[in-house]
């Protein structure tokens, strides 16, 4: 009986010390500033979007979890409760406009509502991949 007992204590202690690890370097990891960061690749939004177009799977390997600087002129403004997306249309699919899709962090929403529609602008953020319509791009923001 003892043994049981010694063999519960050592899970228990085991399990808090793996929860206290967890929990100080994986939960409470330090996010990356995507505003900041320097960009992996630079292009145009329409070379991103045609090179998924292409080939997606070879464009995922190259773009996928990196962070882009997209230029291009910007189509159109779509609001979603309290998100801000800008778009790069270059196609006409058949649940609407498909190209890259650049969804704003808050501090650049405002700003992205105030730029004129169908003029150049370059966006940077991370992109987690393309979603057979649209390249999706996240935590985007102006640069300047």
């Amino acid at each position: 009986m003892k043994n049981w007992k010694k063999l519960l204590i050592a899970i228990i202690i085991l399990g808090a010390v793996g929860a206290w690890a967890g929990y100080t370097f994986i939960y409470n990891k330090a996010h990356t500033n995507f505003e900041k960061a320097e960009p992996d690749f630079s292009l145009q939004a329409v070379t991103l979007f045609n090179d998924f177009r292409m080939d997606a799977q070879t464009a995922g390997q190259k773009y996928n979890g990196k962070v882009l600087e997209i230029s291009g002129k910007l189509s159109g403004i779509e609001e979603n409760d309290s998100l801000v997306i800008g778009v790069f249309a270059y196609d006409e699919g058949l649940f609407g406009p498909e190209g890259v899709r650049v969804t704003m962090l808050k501090n650049h929403a405002k700003k992205l509502l105030a730029y004129p529609k169908h003029k150049a602008i370059t966006l940077k953020g991370f992109c987690p991949g393309y979603n057979g319509t649209d390249v999706i791009i996240e935590s985007g923001s102006i640069v300047k």
